[in-house]
């Protein structure tokens, strides 16, 4: 195993009803600024009681942050920051709603020029406190320092880490996904279930902890994924997924093991450029990867094959049981509604030079947990992909 220094200071409370304690979570005296998305969470009755439980506060709202948020919206909500006097920012929605938040808490108390700088490495030195009410599992930014932000006016999406955006508290209430509509309850389960596989399909660390915790976790997505297309009001399905997707990205599982993150980092930019799903490109991305890289990755995915899939290595042999392993990824995520292949989107080999100038415009050029994706590979990956 690895060394390691891990520490999480993200309170989570979880459960029916928990709305209603957020009032006890924030200073008193601090005006709050309410960030949400589209306006799903009035239809569904979050607002409503988010702002009954925040009743005798100074409460200012700030609606319209898109499903891959956007730096413009994010740095009108940071104008409003700077103007109102803000002390507290409060995230009601889903991870692209928190993620957004996290960077206008850091843009906002960013003195050193443009904030778009942050998405570039430039430190952070203080931040407004946030808190969350999660709304759609998958992120997994209700409990840790990560958040994606996109810029339309240079088709890039670029990540950023910073522990002072960890959120003070985040509640999360699985009765309030029951209104999701089956896209972003797919998208979720496949999110979290690449999560994971980013921090477990690398290569063996002698970490057999974090293994059968990572694998718990792609059991139980595979379990109850399906069933909350079929049933989306089962109070304990609902629970498990959205547990699920707090614990594939809190770092835990990550600690003391390799970590590749190449499918997220070529994924994010057709998001970037396409206006992809995220999850939409990770279920594209995620199964080439696995047979272009197998040799590397070889005996995590027959690890993964067998105790995740059951498949039985000695019967089959170890290539037709790698072969299996993806075959049953890709119809995984398939069987939620989530296609698998570019051309499912309408996106052709034409499109390949542009995905690859602009991760080597970032420094792109090295990507995975061997550092061995470099531009030649990644036109490999996205043509498979096609």
């Amino acid at each position: 195993m690895l060394d390691f220094t891990y520490q999480n200071p993200v309170k989570i409370i979880f459960g029916k009803e928990k709305i209603q304690d957020v009032a006890g979570e924030i200073p008193p005296d601090a005006t709050v600024l309410l960030l949400y998305g589209q306006g799903s969470i009035k239809k569904n009755g979050v607002h409503a009681l988010t702002i009954e439980a925040l009743a005798g506060r100074r409460v200012i709202e700030f609606g319209g942050i898109e499903p891959n948020p956007s730096y413009e919206t994010a740095m009108a909500a940071v104008n409003v920051v700077r103007e109102k006097g803000i002390g507290f920012l409060l995230s009601v929605g889903g991870g692209s709603v928190l993620d957004a938040t996290k960077f206008i808490a850091a843009a906002a108390r960013f003195e050193d020029g443009d904030p778009w700088q942050i998405m570039s490495g430039a430190p952070i030195h203080d931040a407004v406190p946030l808190g969350a009410i999660l709304t759609l599992p998958a992120t997994g930014s209700e409990m840790n320092t990560n958040a994606v932000i996109s810029r339309k006016s240079s088709a890039d999406k670029l990540y950023f880490s910073s522990p002072l955006v960890y959120p003070r508290f985040s509640i999360l209430d699985p009765t309030t996904t029951y209104s999701l509509p089956p896209r972003q309850t797919a998208n979720g389960v496949v999110d979290a279930f690449v999560h994971v596989m980013e921090q477990y399909l690398t290569w063996p660390s002698d970490a057999p902890l974090q293994d059968r915790m990572a694998e718990g976790i792609l059991q139980t997505l595979i379990e109850e994924g399906p069933k909350a297309l079929t049933d989306p009001h089962d109070y304990n399905v609902r629970a498990n997924i959205m547990w699920c997707a707090t614990l594939a990205l809190n770092d835990l599982i990550g600690q003391g093991v390799p970590e590749d993150w190449s499918t997220h980092m070529i994924g994010h930019q057709i998001t970037a450029m396409h206006g992809l799903d995220h999850a939409q490109t990770l279920a594209i991305v995620l199964p080439v990867i696995m047979d272009v890289k197998r040799d590397k990755k070889r005996e995590k995915i027959l690890q993964y094959a067998e105790r995740v899939w059951k498949i039985d290595s000695a019967a089959l042999g170890e290539e037709k049981t790698i072969d299996s392993a993806m075959a049953k990824t890709r119809e995984f995520f398939e069987t939620l509604g989530v296609r698998t292949r570019l051309g499912d989107y309408g996106i052709n080999a034409a499109s390949i030079p542009a995905i690859i100038e602009k991760l080597q415009e970032h420094g792109m050029t090295a990507l995975g947990e061997h550092a061995d994706i470099g531009p030649d590979t990644i036109r490999e990956i996205l043509e498979r992909c096609l």
